[in-house]
């Protein structure tokens, strides 16, 4: 996941034509504007991406679950697990457990592929 890259206004142009010149001028109010619904929306997917992963990883204490919650700035476009086993058992585990068929590695991939289009509906995002 990434964040997105906040929107700048570039410097108004005056453009010299055969009947005359005009003058563009970006509206002062858009870049703040547009960046605050961005990371509204990046809040939101953020936020989701725990949610909708918490079903799938790995369970014995719940450690590894909290970790994510703990290791992720909500707003920043990236949720990180920061338990010090969260890389193993995302890419060297099973891909599934006798426990849960639901839980195992690769949590992240496999809660996208369910439920990309669910997100990005829920930010008005198309139908995926």
């Amino acid at each position: 996941m990434m964040a997105f890259k906040e929107i700048t206004t570039p410097a108004g142009s005056i453009i010299e034509g055969p009947n005359g010149q005009a003058r563009l001028v970006w509206n002062e109010s858009y870049a703040p504007r547009m960046n605050k619904l961005l990371s509204e929306k990046q809040k939101i997917i953020d936020s989701e991406v725990l949610r909708l992963c918490s079903s799938m990883v790995p369970l014995r204490t719940g450690t590894l679950e909290k970790s994510g919650i703990l290791g992720t700035v909500i707003g920043s476009g990236e949720v990180k697990y920061i338990a010090p086993y969260a890389r193993h058992q995302y890419y060297s585990t099973a891909r599934s457990r006798s426990y849960d068929s639901r839980r195992g590695g690769m949590w992240f991939e496999r809660m996208k592929t369910a439920n990309k289009s669910a997100i990005l509906k829920l930010i008005g995002g198309g139908n995926g």
